[in-house]
C-alpha cells in the first residue's frame, strides 16, 4: 500500500452527454484513477453503464480504470468487463454465493481484485480473504446514487482495516467512495485510506475547476 495519496474521481457525477471529454479533462487534472460505477437496478436501486461503454472510453486515457461492480450475481459479467478495460475490479461479498470464486475469476483476467463494505458491512465478511486481494473499497454512503452525504461513522472500521492490514503486513489499498468532500477528506486520510473516490465535489465545486478541486482532495 502506497502512502501517497490518490484521487479517483468518479464519472458517476460527469456529464454524460460528453463522456468521453469529460474522462480526458479528468486526465489532464491530475486523476490518479477513473471510477467507474457499475450499477444493475437489482443490487442497487440505480441503474448505470455496462461493458460498451467502458470499451468506447478505454482507448481514450491510459489511467488506471477503477471499476466499482454493484451487481448480482457478479460472475456472469467479470470477463466482460475486464475485456472492456477494466483494471481494478471491485465487487460486495454479498453479490456472490463464492467470494473465492469470484476473486478467482477476477484474477484468473490478470485484474486487480477489490472488495466493497458497504456502510453497515462488517469487516468480518471479509477477513479471511484480505491476504486474497489487491484493494477493499469502504463505502460512506449506501451505494446506488451519486450526490449523497458522507457517513462519519464509518471511520472507525476504516481505521481497524488499516490496523489488520498494517498488522498481517499484507500490501492493500483502502478506497473510500460517498460524500467526500474538502472537509472530510483529511478525516478519511488520518483513518487509513490512500484512494479517495468523489463526484460531485470534483465536478462541481470551484465552477467546476476539476484540476484545482483533484488537488484540494489530495492535500487538504
Amino acid at each position: 500500500m502506497s502512502n501517497l495519496i490518490k484521487i479517483s474521481p468518479s464519472i458517476l457525477s460527469a456529464d454524460f452527454s460528453k463522456l468521453g471529454s469529460e474522462v480526458i479533462s479528468l486526465e489532464r487534472a491530475g486523476a490518479d484513477y477513473i471510477h467507474i460505477d457499475v450499477m444493475d437496478g437489482h443490487f442497487v436501486p440505480n441503474l448505470t453503464i455496462g461493458p460498451e461503454v467502458i470499451k468506447k472510453l478505454r482507448p481514450l486515457t491510459k489511467k488506471i480504470f477503477d471499476v466499482h461492480l454493484m451487481i448480482s450475481p457478479v460472475d456472469n459479467f467479470i470477463k466482460d468487463f475486464a475485456n472492456a478495460g477494466a483494471d481494478i475490479i471491485t465487487f460486495h461479498p454479498e453479490a456472490t454465493s463464492d467470494t473465492l470464486k469470484t476473486i478467482s475469476l477476477i484474477r484468473k483476467e490478470n485484474k486487480k481484485v477489490g472488495i466493497s463494505l458497504k456502510p453497515n458491512s462488517k469487516i468480518q465478511l471479509i477477513e479471511k480473504y484480505l491476504n486474497e486481494i489487491d484493494l477493499v473499497l469502504i463505502m460512506s454512503v449506501e451505494p446506488g446514487f451519486a450526490g449523497q452525504k458522507f457517513m462519519p461513522e464509518v471511520l472507525e472500521k476504516t481505521k481497524t482495516l488499516k490496523e489488520i492490514i498494517k498488522r498481517e503486513n499484507l500490501n492493500i489499498d483502502i478506497e473510500i467512495d460517498g460524500g467526500i468532500n474538502f472537509e472530510n477528506c483529511s478525516l478519511a486520510k488520518k483513518a487509513g485510506a490512500n484512494i479517495l473516490v468523489s463526484g460531485s465535489t470534483i465536478f462541481k465545486e470551484n465552477k467546476g475547476d476539476l484540476k484545482k478541486n483533484i488537488e484540494l482532495l489530495r492535500t487538504n
